[in-house]
């Protein structure tokens, strides 16, 4: 865990997550995955949480009181959630090879590498370029060029 400084945070207890009224929150769980992922907004930089609460007609605290609650994660990790399952998904795809981990991390919606290799590894227990090799090599069909900056 050491290798991306990665703390495990302790989990607190918020008052104003239990004051929130359940079937609103649910309401507010499907409006949020409509909006991060079949929109696709994950894959937007700048699109915080403050943008999501103003699309929403709500503030932050709510925001993250919903999510905190329904998907036991912070909203960060939320949405890097998404965006670490796309790019699994390009990592693996023959069509996008030839892309850098920069280039990958920025479809995905990153801001930089760092924080994308930070987030992969965190979720997947390896770095992204690791995850490539692995399955290319479980794929020995696929004749895939893997070269060491990638």
């Amino acid at each position: 865990m050491a290798k991306y400084n990665i703390t495990e945070k302790k989990e607190k207890e918020a008052a104003y997550r239990s004051l929130v009224n359940p079937r609103l929150m649910d309401e507010m769980k499907e409006k949020i995955l409509d909006i991060i992922v079949m929109q696709k907004k994950y894959k937007d930089k700048d699109y915080s949480a403050k943008k999501l609460a103003e699309d929403l007609g709500t503030n932050t605290r709510y925001i993250s009181a919903v999510v905190n609650v329904r998907f036991h994660m912070n909203y960060t990790s939320f949405v890097n959630k998404f965006r670490i399952e796309e790019a699994m998904a390009i990592l693996v795809d023959r069509r996008y090879q030839d892309l850098r981990m920069e280039e990958v991390s920025d479809m995905v919606g990153f801001a930089n590498r760092q924080s994308f290799y930070a987030s992969f590894y965190k979720i997947m227990n390896m770095t992204p370029r690791e995850y490539r090799i692995k399955h290319l090599a479980q794929h020995p069909s696929e004749k895939v060029k893997v070269d060491k900056k990638r």
